[in-house]
């Protein structure tokens, strides 16, 4: 069976709308808060992606992930954070004559305990449990393992700038015997800068490293987003392209992505 391949991120282009001057110092404060992984806000991002050069027939993939992050307040001091990722995958052959695929794929779960101000240095971090779950409507789109393993973001605010990463490790616990063991970390550093206008410039990676397979997935992207006004909703439009320098054989060459964030700030 051929091996599915996560996916990454890049390139951009976006519509512009002007922020009353009024709401312009909030606006600033909430695309800041964008480029914070554990930040105390609900947001729905609903991820396009394409990556294209799969396999001998150069196929293409596409994935839709729709991102939910919901804190809690447990106390004064700490915030739970939870992120999920629920993809929707359509998937051409990788092999000239094949049949395309579609379906849902494994969702994947974090939870992160952070504390509600950043640190007298200016650190802001989160930590905790991450959890695969095997949902994949096809035995091609998931691993149909039970996974679980920690997960970590560290991150600090400058003036416009964002810098930090985020880590996990999953590792397969139970499932269907028949298939591969899960044992993959994923490395997600990353740096952005905050315009006035609310406008982003973002570079990241989205690495996975396969230890059953001794394996890299290494996407290299960038992108820019911007934060828009619908009357009191606020919106995030993004796009980015990424370059794969490293992946296993038979993966992609080099992908897209389109975002919509719906924003709801307490």
């Amino acid at each position: 069976m051929k091996d599915t391949y996560p996916k990454a991120v890049f390139l951009t282009a976006l519509v512009s709308f002007s922020i009353p001057a009024s709401a312009n110092d909030d606006a600033d404060a909430l695309a800041l808060k964008l480029q914070n992984p554990v930040a105390n806000l609900i947001s729905v991002p609903i991820q396009n992606n394409w990556d294209f050069g799969i396999g001998p027939a150069d196929a293409m993939r596409y994935t839709v992930n729709i991102q939910p992050v919901i804190p809690f307040k447990l106390n004064d001091d700490l915030n739970l954070i939870t992120r999920t990722i629920v993809p929707i995958i359509h998937a051409e052959s990788p092999v000239t004559g094949g049949s395309s695929i579609s379906g849902m794929g494994d969702i994947v779960q974090s939870f992160f305990l952070s504390p509600a101000k950043p640190t007298a240095s200016g650190i802001i971090w989160g930590a905790g449990p991450v959890f695969l779950y095997p949902s994949a409507t096809d035995d091609r789109l998931g691993t149909e393992k039970f996974g679980l393993g920690p997960t970590a973001v560290l991150l600090r605010q400058q003036g416009p700038w964002t810098y930090g990463g985020l880590v996990n490790h999953i590792w397969s616990v139970t499932g269907n015997k028949q298939r591969s063991d899960v044992s993959g970390t994923f490395l997600n550093p990353f740096l952005s800068y905050t315009t006035s206008k609310q406008t982003t410039y973002s570079l990241s990676t989205e690495s996975t490293y396969d230890w059953e397979r001794n394996q890299w997935l290494i996407p290299v992207q960038a992108g820019a987003s911007q934060l828009v006004m619908f009357g009191t909703q606020p919106v995030q439009f993004s796009g980015s392209a990424r370059y794969y320098p490293e992946a296993p054989k038979g993966g992609p060459d080099w992908g897209l992505r389109f975002s919509v964030t719906l924003l709801f700030p307490k």
